[in-house]
């Protein structure tokens, strides 16, 4: 693969395009293009932005992603994630609807893109690993009650103060619970059913849009916005304007970690998916970097034509992929859809009822709540469900970016407590065979008295060192008879200075105590280690073995004083 396709892998498709897939494109472009018009005005909603700014966000960056991205399916526009961090962080910037409060969002766009373009370029996507899939979990599903939540604003029809706490969310609903509006909340309601109703038939079946036309249709009908159904009303006309960014808006030290935050997360949210496509079409790869910079691309140069934070997004990539795209096309064509509904038709979108917005919110994020992965994680590992448990609740009741900055540091400090308390098995062998297992695991295992042999599941580094030299100074304190320790470093991947010279000194007590030790299946980068420190002329070449068989065999043959064999029966775990 040459320079020019790495870096534009619409290179590596178009000259391959094939007739066939057309049809699958223009389908799959056109359904996606028509879910876009009404999902893409109800996201900006979240944002806190004017509905066209959703429009807007659905052009360029799909055509631009088109042309670096490497995923052949991926629908980049807004999403309710994004939307809802762009206003929890604008919204203490400016006034929400401002001049101001646009110009910022927009602003957001641009620098997440530099982030992700930076991080692709400079092959940093792995940092994106910080974020584990309990803190995924615990995230969106606490973002997910928050933009549903916020969405009683516009489905009870009573001004209801927005908020990124969900506790101040259901108090200021509790208090304006006695304004409801009933005509807007009929039309909210019987369009979550209508939703949800057509989906459950058919998921090609554009629910979201229907409901667009009906509630229209309905108000302009019968007028309800006189009657105080609040309306979208003017949509500006034609499409967004080329325009650099406000940078002399200032505030760069908050809007440079949000939109950091925002960039980490969309990348992560449009990576899943990707992976997820890509597992099931078989006919491309995701390269991470790369779809770094074609998120990055897409963001920058659509913060250039007036859009706000985009990703990828997981019910449009899966509607492009059921209805038949087979290239980047796909999205080409859905931007098509949008520009010319900006062109054309936005006039017939003046009495479109903000509830119908709402419930379409609604019904999209609903999916976002995970609580079968939460009873999953309770059922296989509690520490990392605390983990999620915390993210929830912090994210819920502190703030979306507290709320994911406090489940990377507790899941780095699960991952560092795991890596300095390693899994340590004291082995046996199984009789009439050369395999060894775990004591605790295994019956009827023959060891010996005198004979340590035992396996360091873990790196040696210098948080886990210690750890492991008291493991073993306390079984001399429990077996003082031990004349030999032979240590299994089969699964040891790693060591490092700090644990090297721990070594050294592991090594010089027991020789004062006349213990030998012995290692065996050292792999080959470890090696290296041992004799760049020098650990391996102190432990000598002759207590260095290329299997346990081959050190067990030698300690029993030339032993001075015979090993006396133990078989242990155990409390086997299961």
């Amino acid at each position: 693969m040459n320079l020019i396709q790495r870096l534009f892998p619409i290179f590596q498709w178009l000259p391959a395009y094939k007739k066939a897939d057309l049809n699958g494109d223009l389908f799959a472009g056109l359904t996606v293009g028509v879910m876009l018009i009404p999902q893409g005005m109800a996201y900006a909603l979240i944002a806190g932005l004017p509905p066209v700014y959703g429009l807007y966000a659905s052009i360029v960056p799909q055509i631009i992603y088109a042309l670096f991205g490497t995923s052949r399916q991926l629908s980049v526009a807004p999403v309710a994630m994004d939307s809802l961090l762009v206003a929890a962080g604008v919204s203490v910037l400016a006034t929400e609807g401002s001049e101001s409060y646009i110009a910022f969002a927009i602003l957001i766009a641009f620098f997440m893109g530099t982030f992700q373009l930076l991080l692709g370029v400079l092959r940093l996507g792995f940092i994106t690993n910080l974020l584990s899939k309990p803190v995924i979990s615990g995230f969106t599903s606490a973002a997910a009650l928050i933009i549903a939540f916020n969405q009683l604003k516009y489905l009870l029809g009573t001004e209801i103060t927005k908020s990124n706490r969900f506790y101040e969310v259901v108090m200021n609903s509790a208090r304006q619970i006695n304004e409801t509006h009933v005509i807007t909340l009929i039309i909210g309601i019987a369009a979550i059913v209508l939703i949800k109703s057509l989906k459950s038939l058919n998921k090609n079946i554009p629910g979201a849009l229907i409901a667009v036309i009906l509630g229209t249709v309905i108000v302009y009908s019968l007028r309800l916005d006189d009657a105080g159904v609040s309306i979208v009303q003017n949509i500006p006309q034609g499409l967004p304007s080329m325009q650099l960014p406000d940078f002399s808006l200032g505030q760069f030290r908050k809007v440079l970690p949000l939109a950091f935050t925002i960039s980490v997360v969309a990348f992560m949210e449009a990576f899943s998916v990707a992976k997820a496509v890509e597992a099931k079409r078989r006919d491309h790869k995701v390269i991470p970097n790369q779809e770094l910079i074609g998120l990055g691309a897409a963001n920058l140069i659509g913060s250039l034509f007036q859009s706000y934070p985009v990703t990828g997004g997981f019910s449009r990539t899966a509607v492009n992929h059921q209805a038949g795209a087979n290239t980047p096309l796909a999205s080409v064509v859905s931007a098509a859809i949008v520009a010319l509904t900006l062109i054309f038709l936005t006039s017939l979108f003046y009495f479109l009822p903000h509830a119908i917005l709402a419930a379409i919110i609604m019904v999209a994020v609903s999916n976002l709540f995970d609580l079968t992965y939460a009873k999953k994680l309770w059922r296989e590992s509690k520490k990392e469900f605390l983990v999620l448990l915390f993210t929830f609740l912090v994210t819920l009741n502190i703030g979306m970016v507290i709320g994911i900055v406090t489940g990377i540091i507790l899941s780095i400090l699960l991952f560092l407590y795991r890596a300095a308390y390693p899994h340590i098995a004291r082995l046996g062998r199984i009789k009439g065979h050369h395999e060894f297992r775990n004591v605790t695991r295994f019956n009827n295992l023959e060891t010996w008295e005198g004979l340590m042999i035992i396996r360091i599941d873990a790196p040696l580094s210098f948080i886990n060192i210690q750890e492991i030299k008291d493991y073993i100074q306390h079984l001399l304190s429990r077996e003082p008879k031990t004349r030999e320790i032979i240590i299994d470093a089969g699964p040891v991947s790693h060591l490092d200075a700090t644990a090297a010279d721990g070594l050294h000194t592991l090594l010089e007590e027991l020789n004062q105590k006349g213990v030998r030790l012995v290692f065996c299946d050292v792999i080959g980068p470890v090696r290296d280690t041992m004799k760049q420190t020098g650990l391996t002329k102190t432990i000598g070449k002759e207590n260095l073995f290329l299997s346990l068989s081959e050190a067990v065999e030698n300690a029993l043959t030339n032993a001075k004083d015979p090993y006396k064999k133990v078989t242990l029966q155990t409390n086997v775990k299961a």
